[in-house]
């Protein structure tokens, strides 16, 4: 008896211990109790009742996605294209989940093809390629309420890819080619255009200041010229102020304006007029320069 009584209790201990679950986060157990449901267990420790209650199905509450392959459907304009779909969706009620509809992904996918055709049938080939945003704020709109009353909320609804037929796709990609070449050309030549721009700025600014050293060079000489004069002009005065000092005899001035004359005619005058003070002076300046360079001298008139 003994025996049998450990192993009734080692039984009921095995018994227990395979009927307490602990549910995870993010997740629901929906529990049948002779077949009908009973309750839905939640986050934490739970106890089933053997043989009387089983786990009829374990829910997942975390957003799920699910990605259907292409379907074929026509336009307004009876062009025939593949468009697949991704679905974004949650479950909020896991007993209408497990008893809404069987095989609820199947159901989800044959309804999602169906509102897809009839949104793209309304529609011609222009606005599905440049639609999608409106396209899939109609399809989540559609399909939430129609998987409401099986426990399912839809979230999003994205058109991964649309695909036109062969023909269509080598034009719009020469349609892309050809846009694509015109803005290439369009930024070469606003580029040319620029570097001319620059190109004519920096030949004006070469120029002006080209003109400007010119300018600064000449300012420069004329300053130059003008401070030479002063400083003869200084000279010459500063000479005869010294000469002044020294009181010089006449015959010396004389001879100082015989050389001034001299200097004038530059060795090169036939006949050079000269006051008769200095006639004398003339005469023997005349005779030394003949007998030095053998020329003849130069006719001498007196002015008196």
């Amino acid at each position: 008896m003994q025996y049998v009584v450990i192993t009734l209790i080692v039984l009921a201990i095995i018994i227990i211990i395979k009927n307490v679950r602990v549910v995870q986060q993010a997740r629901a157990y929906v529990i049948e109790r002779l077949g009908a449901y009973s309750t839905t267990w939640e986050v934490g420790l739970h106890v089933k009742i053997p043989f009387i209650e089983r786990v009829a199905k374990i829910v997942s509450l975390k957003e799920q996605v699910v990605d259907f392959p292409p379907q074929p459907v026509i336009t307004k304009d009876n062009v025939t294209m593949q468009i697949d779909t991704v679905l974004y969706f949650e479950i909020t009620d896991p007993k209408m989940y497990t008893y809404g509809v069987e095989h609820p992904m199947t159901a989800i996918e044959n309804l999602t093809a169906t509102t897809l055709r009839n949104i793209i049938g309304e529609l011609e080939l222009d606005q599905t390629l440049t639609s999608r945003d409106i396209i899939n704020s109609k399809m989540r709109s559609i399909l939430d309420e129609a998987t409401d009353p099986w426990g399912i909320k839809i979230n999003r609804v994205e058109l991964k890819n649309i695909l036109p037929p062969k023909e269509i796709q080598n034009a719009m990609e020469k349609q892309m080619k050809a846009e694509r070449e015109r803005r290439e050309a369009i930024l070469i030549a606003e580029g040319e255009k620029r570097s001319a721009i620059l190109i004519a700025e920096g030949e004006k600014e070469s120029a002006i200041l080209r003109a400007d050293a010119k300018k600064q060079a000449a300012i420069l000489e004329a300053e130059g010229q003008a401070e030479g004069i002063l400083k003869v002009q200084e000279a010459t005065a500063e000479g005869i102020r010294k000469l002044n000092e020294a009181m010089p005899s006449d015959p010396v001035i004389k001879l100082r304006a015989l050389e001034a004359f001299t200097a004038a005619a530059n060795g090169k005058a036939t006949k050079i007029i000269i006051p008769s003070e200095i006639q004398g002076l003339a005469g023997l300046a005349a005779g030394i320069k003949e007998t030095i360079t053998g020329d003849p001298a130069p006719e001498v008139d007196a002015k008196k």
